[in-house]
C-alpha cells in the first residue's frame, strides 16, 4: 500500500506509568513515579495512562494510585486515564478526581480465569456498575481486550471471539477499544484480518492497537494497522512492562521505537521524541531489568 493513503496523524497512548510499572517486583517510590509522569508530560502526549485503582493486595506496586494521580500536573489538551477493575476501584478513582477510565477483559476465557478469576461474561458484568457511574459522572471509558491474537493458556484466539467481546463492550457504552497482543505473538496478516472485522462494528477512530514486542513483530504490526486505517497506538516509554500472567512476555512496544518509525514516515504525533528518551532514562535506574527500546539503546550508545 502506498504511503499517501497512510494516516497523516496518529495518537500515541503512553501506558508506561501503568502497564509498564505494574509488574515490577521492586516497589518504586511514589515520588519517582510522579517524576516519570511529569517528564512524559513534557513530551506532549495527548493521553498518558497514569495508574490503576486495583486492590493494593492484587498489585502492591500501584497501591499509591490516588497519591500519584492527585500529584500529576494536568496539562491542557492531555487526558490522564486510569484502569478501574470494579465498583470499588471506580469509587476510589472518582474520589481522586479521575475523569477518564479504562476497563479490562480478554478475548480468551482461559486468560480471564487465570488473570481475574472470572469468565469473560462475568468480567463484563462487573463493568456494568462502573459504566453506569462513568455515564453519571461524564467520565470517558476505554475498553481493553487483551489476548486478542493469542493466549499463553489456550493458544490461538479466533478473530470471532475478539469481535464478540468488542461488541459487548460497545453495547455497554465504551468510547474507545484497545485491542491487545498481550503475549506478543501477532503477525501482520492477523492484524489485517482482524481490523476490518472490528471496523464493521466500530468506527476506525474508536479503535486502538496495543502490541508487545516479545517476538520482534510489534512495529510490523503497527504498519499493518496503519495500512488498515488505525490512528491510535499504545506504547510504553523504554519498552517497560510485561504481563505477570503471560510467562516470558517481553515489554510493551517502546514509545521511542514507535515514534522514530512514525516520524520517519512523515506521520505526525505531536510528541517530542527526545523528551520521551529523557523520561525513559530517568525511569531506568528504578527498574529491576533493563529497558528494551532499540532507539533508546542506539542514542545511548552515541551520546
Amino acid at each position: 500500500m502506498s504511503s499517501n493513503v497512510l494516516p497523516r496523524k496518529v495518537r500515541v497512548v503512553e501506558v508506561g506509568p501503568r502497564d509498564g510499572l505494574q509488574n515490577e517486583s521492586e516497589i518504586i517510590a511514589t515520588a519517582a513515579k510522579i517524576q516519570f509522569i511529569e517528564l512524559l508530560n513534557q513530551a506532549g502526549f495527548a493521553t498518558i495512562e497514569v495508574t490503576s485503582f486495583v486492590s493494593p493486595r492484587a498489585i502492591p506496586q500501584l497501591a499509591d494510585a490516588a497519591q500519584v494521580y492527585s500529584a500529576v500536573t494536568r496539562r491542557p489538551g492531555t487526558t490522564y486515564p486510569v484502569l478501574v477493575p470494579n465498583r470499588q476501584g471506580m469509587e476510589r478513582a472518582l474520589a481522586a478526581g479521575v475523569r477518564a477510565i479504562a476497563v479490562f477483559t480478554a478475548a480468551s476465557e482461559a486468560f480471564t480465569q487465570a488473570n481475574i478469576h472470572m469468565t469473560i461474561a462475568e468480567s463484563i458484568a462487573a463493568f456494568t456498575p462502573v459504566m453506569e457511574m462513568a455515564r453519571a459522572e461524564g467520565v470517558s471509558v476505554r475498553g481493553y481486550i487483551s489476548t486478542a491474537f493469542g493466549c499463553p493458556y489456550q493458544g490461538v484466539v479466533a478473530p470471532e471471539s475478539v469481535v464478540d467481546v468488542a461488541q459487548q463492550l460497545l453495547d455497554l457504552g465504551v468510547d474507545e477499544l484497545s485491542i491487545g497482543d498481550t503475549i506478543g505473538v501477532a503477525t501482520p496478516n492477523q492484524v489485517m484480518d482482524l481490523v476490518p472485522r472490528l471496523a464493521s462494528i466500530a468506527d476506525l477512530d474508536r479503535l486502538a492497537l496495543h502490541f508487545h514486542d516479545t517476538r520482534g513483530t510489534a512495529l510490523a504490526n503497527v504498519l499493518a494497522g496503519l495500512e488498515q486505517g488505525i490512528t491510535i497506538f499504545d506504547s510504553a516509554a523504554g519498552g517497560a512492562g510485561g504481563c505477570p500472567y503471560a510467562p516470558g512476555a517481553a515489554g510493551n512496544l517502546a514509545t521511542e521505537d514507535l515514534l522514530y518509525m512514525l516520524h520517519g514516515m512523515g506521520i505526525a504525533t505531536g510528541i517530542d521524541l527526545d523528551a520521551v528518551v529523557a523520561a525513559s532514562r530517568y525511569l531506568a535506574p528504578h527498574l529491576s531489568r533493563p529497558l528494551t527500546s532499540k532507539y533508546l539503546r542506539a542514542v545511548s550508545a552515541t551520546h
